[in-house]
């Protein structure tokens, strides 16, 4: 695991497993730990990154949507409440077990042994758009949707830091998720981000590196074209010229299948 600060208050450990990315923020006497690194020893490791970095003991954790790997911050703190969007909390409700499971299958693959499973505890269900507070400051949470049905993005406004979930990624091609029209629910999920992207100094996407505001901006903007592109044309859509691996046009393809586009 890698671990930089991007501001006094905000640290960013970044796992080795698919560059997955976890915000350790605070403000005052006060802090959370926004998603998760996946692996065991990462998890062991942030007691220590927060004492080392002098932050208070992490109060609550914060979930940017369901996916199994944002959900792991109560493998290193069992104690704390998970707080997430409304509709993060509902699809938790709706989906019971599901990130356990998802978890199990992702360890015996590759032949992870953990201390104690997974459990999700308290779940604090978060009104979004809204605010969250820590300290005597207020963390803004905007709603997002595209990728997953759920979800928000925290935005610290006096880092100037936006943690997007798994969105803006400079690795990683959009990837549709379910709900209704998620091709148009990404888009307008871009479009609501693109004036914090803005003013951003840092952007923090689930996966890959940290993007400063213009570099956010042009992967937000080959992210629109791809998504546009993709309704128009399926799985005759170009990827964004710097994600065009194996694996990126595999994610293609199931969008394009998603959408309901033949195959070439």
């Amino acid at each position: 695991m890698r671990a930089v600060a991007l501001h006094p208050d905000v640290l960013l450990a970044t796992s080795a497993i698919w560059q997955t990315n976890c915000v350790l923020l605070r403000s005052g006497q006060e802090s959370f730990v926004v998603d998760s690194p996946i692996l065991p020893d990462e998890l062991d490791a942030l007691p220590a990154l927060l004492a080392q970095a002098r932050f208070p003991e992490p109060s609550g954790l914060l979930a940017t949507h369901a996916d199994w790997d944002h959900l792991l911050g109560r493998l290193a703190f069992p104690g704390l409440a998970l707080g997430c969007a409304e509709s993060t909390a509902g699809r938790l409700r709706e989906q019971p077990g599901e990130a356990q499971r998802e978890l199990r299958a992702f360890d015996e693959q590759h032949l992870i042994e953990r201390p104690r499973p997974l459990s999700l505890g308290a779940v604090q269900a978060l009104p979004v758009p809204g605010g969250c507070g820590i300290g005597e400051l207020e963390l803004e949470l905007h709603p997002t949707a595209g990728h997953t049905p759920d979800g928000m993005a925290v935005w610290i406004p006096w880092a100037g830091a936006l943690i997007a979930g798994d969105y803006l990624s400079a690795v990683e091609i959009p990837t549709l998720g379910g709900g209704h029209e998620p091709a148009r629910a990404y888009i307008e999920t871009l479009q609501r981000l693109r004036p914090l992207v803005e003013l951003a100094t840092h952007v923090v996407p689930g996966h890959g590196r940290v993007l400063g505001a213009r570099e956010a901006l042009g992967v937000l903007d080959e992210d629109m074209r791809y998504l546009r592109a993709l309704g128009d044309r399926g799985a005759a859509a170009e990827l964004p010229p710097a994600r065009r691996s194996r694996a990126q046009r595999e994610r293609h393809a199931e969008n394009a299948g998603r959408l309901g586009q033949a195959q070439p």
